[in-house]
Order: C-alpha cells, then structure tokens, then sequence
C-alpha cells in the first residue's frame, strides 16, 4: 500500500490484515467497504482511514444546502456527505461528489452488516414517533379480499428486497434521467463558462509563479481554478454524463428489474415502477379503505404524488419516499 489507512478508533487490524482487506473492498466514491473494515476518506485522499465494525455504531447519510437538488434547477446540487458515529459518539463525516455513492454504500451495509444502524439518532425517535401515531389511527375495516391483497404487496415488496441494489438503481438512474430532462442547456453554457475561468486563473497562476511576482497570489488564483474548475465540471457532458450514457443506464436499470421480477408469478407492478416504496404506499392505500386491488392501489399512489409538488409541505419521511420514486412515474408519464 502506498499509504497505509490510519485507524480512527483504538482498534487496530493487523498489518497484512489491513492490507489484504483493503485491496478487495468494494469501492463507493472515495469510501470502501471491506470485509473487516468500513475505509473513510480525508480531505485530499480516498480511503484515507479506517474503522473496524465492531467499533461502529452508525453509518447514515446527510446533505446539505437541502435536498432541493432534487429538482436540479440550479447550477450547483446538494452537498452529500457520508456520517459514521463509533466509539461511543465519535463522528468521522466523509465528502462524496454523488449522493448516489451514498446511497449504494448505504444499501451494502445494510446488506452485510445488517447490525449497524444506517439512521442517525434524531431520525431513529422521528420513525419511531411516526410508528407511534400510524399504530394509534384507528383504520376502517376492510374484506378479506383485502387483506389477501396487502399480504401478497408484502410478499413482492419481499422479494425486492432481497436484491437491494436493483430498486436502488432504478431509482437512481430515473432521478438522473429526470434531471437531464429538466435542465435548462444555459446551465451547460454556464458551466462551460465557470469551467474556462477556472482554466484562465490557473494558466496566469503558473505564469506569475514562472515570473515570481507575488506568492501570495499563485494561492489566491490556485485557490479560484480549483473552485471554478471543480463547480463547472460536474455539469459538462463527460463519459458518464452525457445524454447517451444517462439514457443507456435508465434502460439497463429497467431492463435488469424486468428480467428479476420475471420470476416472481404474478408481480403486481410492471418492471418501470417495481420498487420497495411503491409496493409500501399501495399496500397503505389499500388499509386505508383507498382501495381494494393492487391495480386500484396504484392508481392512489399514481395520485397522491400528482398531488405532490413544491407547494406541499411534507415530513422527512414522506419526502424522502417522493424523492425516491417520483422521478420513476415522471418520466413514464405516469402511465
């Protein structure tokens, strides 16, 4: 290993351990999931540190400047960063570039580690709080029938859970598609502007550096490339950001969620919408009385998040479920 991860805690693997555990963990942005240890990035360098499990207490996400990025009508997204709590209260927060990295470390954990919460404190009582008063609600009766429907929205909502990662890009790759979509192509024009700026201040940096006038400055202008050239880059079209590439990875989502449900007799949702969240709001259309049949019950869903839109204030929860699935019943037109 070039540089050797430092330990956060007081728990040490042992150095042929280490290294060994490190070159086969799975990669997530400048993070990495290891068999032995969870690998945390510092400032300048990927996987720059470590925490054995045990050591572990959470692991969850947080975003800042709020998650408006969802909408992507500005030029600059939401920050995600990547929050783990061990010994006791300690927090290391890592930098991610994509909040979908977060998510697909997020969605590994829960898999391999199912042990570790992946919520942080405050969210655990708002979830616990929000069990409370939906167990509290008196609910109507309903048939038999009914009942049958929600076991077998359950049993669907089961299987998908097995292979995470499916629903997990299916989501992802429809939010990206959605946002392609809606961006304004001045935002590229912009970008490409911020990105020469950047060129430019770097380029007379290393002029004045060569002529030696002013040390202070080459910091200065060093400093303003970096910036200029990080924040416009993100929306240039790149190998993977480009119109093909988002277009190509929607599809393949859709296509791998297709050939996965094709198993199952009788999937109640078709390969577009087949996602954990969708299958749990209709089964909670049907024990409201809303409906009967899961056809019916998607329909309610279908309407609930028509309904939704930046004048509705809703709860963390709720945003978060609209988050993950809208984008999938926008772009089919919510057919």
């Amino acid at each position: 290993m070039i540089f050797k991860p430092t330990p956060l805690g007081p728990v040490h693997l042992n150095p042929s351990e280490l290294a060994a555990d490190k070159k086969n963990c799975r990669h997530f942005g400048p993070c990495g999931v290891g068999e032995k240890a969870l690998y945390l990035n510092s400032f300048y360098f990927d996987r720059r540190y470590y925490l054995p499990y045990g050591s572990i207490t959470r692991v969850f996400k947080r975003v800042a400047m709020s998650k408006g990025g969802f909408s992507k009508r500005g030029v600059f997204a939401s920050i995600p960063y990547l929050v783990v709590e061990y010994d006791g209260g300690k927090q290391k927060q890592c930098n991610f570039k994509y909040e979908e990295q977060v998510d697909q470390l997020l969605a590994c954990l829960e898999k391999t580690h199912p042990e570790i919460k992946l919520v942080s404190a405050d969210v655990e009582k708002r979830l616990a709080e929000r069990q409370r008063k939906l167990a509290a609600q008196k609910k109507p009766d309903i048939s038999s029938q009914a009942r049958k429907n929600i076991q077998s929205l359950q049993d669907a909502a089961g299987y998908l859970d097995k292979k995470p990662e499916l629903a997990l890009e299916l989501s992802q790759s429809a939010r990206r598609k959605r946002a392609y979509l809606c961006s304004n192509p001045s935002y590229r024009w912009a970008a490409l502007a911020i990105t020469l700026m950047g060129v430019a201040a770097l380029v007379y940096g290393v002029y004045l550096f060569t002529q030696h006038r002013g040390f202070a400055v080459y910091f200065t202008l060093f400093g303003l490339a970096a910036i200029f050239m990080f924040s416009g880059a993100s929306i240039l079209p790149t190998a993977r950001n480009n119109r093909a590439a988002i277009m190509d990875r929607a599809r393949k989502a859709q296509q791998a969620m297709e050939g996965y449900i094709s198993f199952y007799h009788d999937f109640p949702l078709p390969a577009r919408y087949a996602h954990p969240i969708v299958l749990k709001r209709m089964q909670r259309a049907i024990e409201d009385g809303r409906a009967i049949w899961p056809s019916d019950a998607l329909e309610v869903v279908k309407q609930d998040l028509k309904a939704l839109n930046s004048s509705v204030e809703v709860d963390q929860e709720e945003y978060d479920e609209v988050v993950a699935i809208k984008a999938l019943f926008l772009n089919e037109n919510y057919q």
